[in-house]
């Protein structure tokens, strides 16, 4: 990533303002380089440019986090948001056209280069939906998380697979899967934020997640003032007056214990979509592996 970069950031203040965003993303598992990496190796591939194909899977999922941070104005804590937003701007313009001048360097053109912008072209346009608050049901919110989440996965997988000669049935169940990883994923970050109190959360924002949706469709008066809220009735301060009790009622109120049987059931849909996937080992199983993560089945 950093020799990337060096080709096309030659400024040495932006240079420098982008290795300090990469530093920070060191910290996170390497999920996304490991699906490239599985996704590649499990197909049968062994091309000699799979690393650089994997630190662009790395640079997108990047600027990804950095977009959704800013529009959500949230983990103040990172770099990204601390430096002025005008330099962050910046580099990220700079990562995308890096990534762009290093897809020219491999020589990817053509199909796959539309293939690639419209994966990423597809998350966008579900980022949107969550911006906006589109999702009023749990169907909307299930396709929404798809777009937004899943074509993230989606993209790692095909930045594995792009120089293969894959059969059309094993990308399409690759999408699938991908699909499913995001739903997990997603819910499971949804589910957090909603019993973290002491930090701007999805209530705050109004924000339609899959808990959330159960809460709202439930006929209970504990439930009132939160529809009170999102009806515009009552602020959020008054709706918060007493967190630790609106965070026992969250757990009392079975909406975490939903969006578990429907995370269950994503998971059952992505160990079927697994078991048909025809590929090589021990890549297969890594793949599975970091791609559930802590939701591996036992």
């Amino acid at each position: 990533m950093s020799n990337m970069m060096d080709d096309f950031v030659y400024v040495e203040d932006l240079n420098k303002l982008f290795k300090t965003f990469m530093k920070d993303k060191e910290k996170d598992k390497d999920t996304w380089v490991s699906i490239t990496l599985c996704a590649h190796f499990m197909l049968g591939g062994a091309s000699p440019d799979i690393y650089k194909f994997a630190a662009i899977t790395e640079i997108f999922v990047l600027i990804s986090d950095i977009v959704d941070d800013l529009q959500d104005q949230d983990q103040a804590d990172k770099p990204w948001m601390q430096s002025p937003q005008a330099s962050t701007l910046n580099a990220i313009l700079a990562m995308l056209m890096g990534v762009v001048g290093e897809l020219g360097h491999l020589q990817v053109h053509g199909r796959v280069l539309v293939e690639i912008t419209r994966i990423i072209a597809r998350s966008i346009n579900g980022q949107h939906k969550d911006i906006i608050n589109a999702s009023v049901s749990v169907d909307d919110y299930l396709i929404m998380t798809q777009e937004k989440s899943g074509s993230l996965f989606r993209l790692a997988c095909f930045m594995g697979y792009l120089s293969l000669d894959c059969p059309e049935e094993t990308i399409e169940q690759l999408h699938e899967l991908a699909d499913c990883i995001g739903l997990i994923h997603q819910i499971q970050n949804d589910m957090r934020d909603l019993v973290r109190y002491d930090v701007k959360n999805d209530l705050y924002c109004k924000k339609r997640t899959l808990p959330i949706l159960y809460l709202l469709s439930v006929e209970d008066e504990a439930f009132g003032p939160l529809k009170d809220y999102y009806a515009g009735k009552i602020t959020a301060d008054t709706l918060l007056h007493d967190k630790e009790a609106f965070i026992q009622m969250i757990h009392d109120s079975g909406c975490l214990e939903y969006s578990r049987v429907v995370q269950s059931v994503c998971l059952q849909k992505a160990e079927e979509i697994y078991a048909k996937l025809q590929a090589v080992e021990p890549w297969k199983e890594k793949f599975r592996e970091v791609a559930y993560g802590d939701f591996l089945p036992k």
